[in-house]
């Protein structure tokens, strides 16, 4: 009985954090003037990310704290609020709408999302190294490329 209890203990914990990192799954509309005239709408899957008809790999490097996201979205730090940053590798001459580019002449190579209820929040990243997630750090960053945001 005390394995059966311990094997549903682990089982839940394994779907909760399935259902955590698939909070940005499936197709989102862009609802900021910023994603609607550089990336339109966007979509996840497990391993992509599909913006204006091309697909990038993407891998989630880890989870964001609710202090990490109030930093960047300026999300309520005191909420329970979680995020998750990706790995992603887009090439600096990728237009996407309206001759638009992610993050100028250079590589766009983190991703920040925050999901609530049903609004999305993504930041893009420039830069080798995963961005500081702190106040300071970003309103002084010279690797942000720009915050956008979406709705289902």
């Amino acid at each position: 009985m005390q394995l059966k209890r311990w094997f549903l203990a682990i089982a839940g914990v394994l779907m909760l954090s399935l259902l955590s990192n698939a909070q940005e799954l499936g197709y989102w509309r862009a609802t900021s003037s910023t994603a609607e005239s550089i990336t339109g709408d966007i979509a996840f899957s497990d391993a992509k990310l599909l913006i204006n008809f091309a697909t990038f790999p993407m891998v989630q490097a880890r989870e964001l704290s609710s202090a990490e996201v109030s930093a960047v979205f300026d999300a309520d730090s005191n909420s329970p609020a979680k995020g998750h940053l990706y790995k992603i590798d887009i090439p600096a001459q990728k237009k996407f709408l309206h001759k638009n580019t992610l993050c100028g002449q250079e590589e766009t190579q983190w991703m920040a999302t925050y999901v609530q209820g049903k609004s999305l929040s993504v930041a893009f990243f420039s830069g080798q190294r995963p961005p500081v997630f702190t106040l300071d750090a970003i309103q002084n960053s010279t690797s942000l490329c720009g915050t956008f945001f979406y709705s289902r």
